[in-house]
């Protein structure tokens, strides 16, 4: 083993292909199991002779809280995926950053399962929004290892510190989306659409991070 690898503590036998198959079938399994709230509705309605109209009614609410986070999940897949195009080693430390940051995933199905059956209240939102916030710090935590070990991966620095800039204004917009949820409690998750400001706050950071 060399220097560089036992720097890192890297795990033997535990390829960087394996992790990105894992978090691979982790990550689907998490986005199918967003759909099985509708599914049970759809029995339910059915037993009860409800028209299709009627069920959409009723479901409308689990039915925004599916789409939300199916396109979350996607997005958190995405940034994930790209980041670890690079890496070419799995340390100890990484192993364990990227097993918290698919906890954060596979809760997601719980808390929107929770947004769309369970009566409004601050703590869902905090649960809810919270979740996004904790995957965004996990996966700037991610980058952080990285850029403290080199020897993991062969991304540029500029690579990880745009990638930074990114989770940072992710997390920031996600703070301000809670704290619009629960200061404006009429407006429900409605705060989420602060995101499409990703880009202008991640270029602000950015900067500041130069």
């Amino acid at each position: 083993m060399s220097d560089d690898e036992t720097a890192a503590s890297v795990v033997p036998g535990l390829s960087p292909e394996r992790t990105k198959a894992f978090v691979d079938a982790v990550v689907a399994i998490a986005m199918t199991l967003l759909i099985l709230p509708l599914m049970d509705s759809v029995s339910d309605s059915a037993s009860n002779d409800r028209t299709t109209a009627q069920w959409l009614a009723e479901q409308s609410g689990q039915l925004q809280s599916f789409i939300i986070s199916f396109v979350l999940i996607a997005m958190f897949w995405s940034l994930h995926h790209r980041l670890f195009v690079w890496v070419q080693r799995i340390s100890s430390g990484l192993l364990w950053i990227t097993l918290a940051w698919m906890l954060t995933i596979v809760w997601m199905p719980v808390v929107t399962a929770l947004t769309g059956q369970v009566a409004d209240d601050p703590l869902q939102k905090i649960l809810y929004i919270g979740t996004l916030v904790l995957a965004s710090a996990v996966l700037l935590t991610t980058r952080i290892h990285l850029m403290r070990h080199p020897e993991l991966h062969r991304a540029s620095l500029t690579d990880l510190r745009t990638g930074m800039s990114v989770d940072i204004a992710m997390i920031a917009l996600f703070v301000a989306a809670l704290a619009i949820a629960i200061v404006f409690p009429t407006l429900g998750y409605l705060g989420l659409f602060v995101m499409f400001l990703t880009g202008p706050v991640q270029s602000l950071v950015a900067r500041m991070l130069r």
